[in-house]
């Protein structure tokens, strides 16, 4: 049996990893924030637990990387922006394997909102894989802003035996927000 003890943290690279042009930049954002030594944002990476693949790699060969990451992983947080519901290749991989197969909750973390109070108002950017197993009630997420406050109380309170409350359209309260001063 694995240690499922990382994040998983899935991305729509749109084909690039240049900074400024994808959602890469908001999983390197949360490296950055682990590093730090003068706060409380602390995270175990899963893709730090595996040997590096790069996007020249085969099919296979990065397939098979990212199902050992998923199998190591307490939680998944899948980063959503714009374009991440465009991805037809990784995304939807990740998220089947994720929730079918691995059976972790899912942290849909939006890019460009500073509260989420109404998932359901956000489904235009679900990538279909998500909201395929939200529509049929098997898809344990919490749905929070892209904003640390959020993640850093999400990441270690998620996992296969504690899944956030509302099923596929779990959300933290205005009160919660209030607190971390997102409204």
């Amino acid at each position: 049996m694995a240690y499922r003890n990382g994040t998983y943290i899935a991305f729509h690279a749109d084909g690039t990893n240049q900074p400024g042009k994808s959602d890469i930049d908001y999983y390197n954002l949360m490296k950055a924030w682990t590093a730090r030594t003068d706060d409380d944002f602390t995270m175990i990476n899963s893709h730090e637990k595996t040997s590096a693949v790069r996007d020249t790699s085969k099919k296979s060969t990065l397939r098979a990387r990212l199902l050992e990451r998923l199998r190591n992983s307490k939680n998944m947080v899948l980063i959503i922006g714009v374009t991440t519901k465009n991805d037809t290749d990784w995304v939807p991989f990740e998220i089947t394997q994720a929730i079918d197969t691995y059976r972790i909750p899912i942290i849909a973390a939006y890019t460009d909102y500073t509260s989420i109070l109404d998932p359901a108002g956000l489904r235009v950017l679900w990538p279909a894989a998500l909201a395929q197993r939200i529509d049929s009630q098997v898809a344990h997420v919490i749905h929070v802003p892209f904003k640390k406050a959020p993640l850093l109380d999400a990441i270690p309170r998620f996992d296969p035996n504690n899944f956030p409350n509302g099923g596929g359209l779990g959300h933290y309260t205005r009160e919660a927000h209030q607190q971390w001063g997102l409204l």
